[in-house]
């Protein structure tokens, strides 16, 4: 009559989040926990830049008035 599968049509979104799904199911504990970290550090790397380079150039200014 018709296709099985035919009901259950997926947009390729679904199909492409359900592939990754797939692959992070296979990952062990310690590596999904790396890449969480690893994504956590990418998110707070910008804060940490923009922190050095404020503190520098308060510092830079702070001696252009000290002389």
């Amino acid at each position: 009559m018709g296709r099985k599968d035919a009901s259950t049509a997926r947009t390729p979104v679904d199909q492409y989040r359900k592939q990754i799904g797939k692959q992070d199911y296979k990952k062990t504990r310690p590596m999904l926990r790396a890449t969480r970290l690893k994504a956590e550090a990418k998110k707070t790397a910008l804060g940490v830049k923009v922190e050095i380079y404020l503190i520098a150039y308060i510092t830079f200014v702070y001696m252009l008035f000290l002389f």
